[in-house]
């Protein structure tokens, strides 16, 4: 009879115990990921705003903001939504940290594009490995039949 290689001595529960582990993770994820709010303002307290996963939830302009000219409290605005939104991201890191660890964390490949594109050329390698490997024994067992 054939053998299966290492697949043979796989653990299947520990496998679906892994898959259950990463589902837990991402409903976790998706918990805290629905109550995290970036939250900003302005040096002067003339603009506050809170970011969310839905865009921006609040945004409160103090009266003395009307004195700015036009383009002044557009600046700022589009300054403090830049923050709140920075605010918002640093906190989906941390979540994403604790969740899945620093090693693992998925957010790391967005702040480190380098990073990602090594580990896809990793799994490449692996992948054209195994490959290699499957057809050398295929090709040997093609072989042995004398086909």
């Amino acid at each position: 009879m054939q053998e299966f290689g290492d697949f043979a001595n796989i653990d299947i529960d520990k496998l679906l115990k892994g898959a259950d582990e990463q589902f837990a993770r991402m409903e976790e994820v998706q918990k805290n990921m629905a109550d995290l709010v970036g939250r900003a303002q302005d040096d002067d307290g003339l603009v506050t705003v809170e970011y969310a996963a839905e865009g921006i939830r609040e945004l409160q302009l103090h009266p003395k903001a009307m004195r700015l000219s036009a383009g002044e409290l557009a600046e700022k605005v589009k300054d403090v939504i830049a923050a709140a939104t920075m605010d918002l991201q640093k906190q989906v890191n941390e979540v994403m940290a604790e969740v899945f660890g620093e090693e693992d964390n998925p957010m790391s490949y967005i702040n480190d594009p380098e990073k990602a594109i090594n580990q896809i050329k990793d799994a490449e390698a692996a992948y054209n490995r195994t490959f290699d490997d499957v057809m050398g024994e295929l090709d040997s067992i093609r072989r042995r039949m004398d086909l």
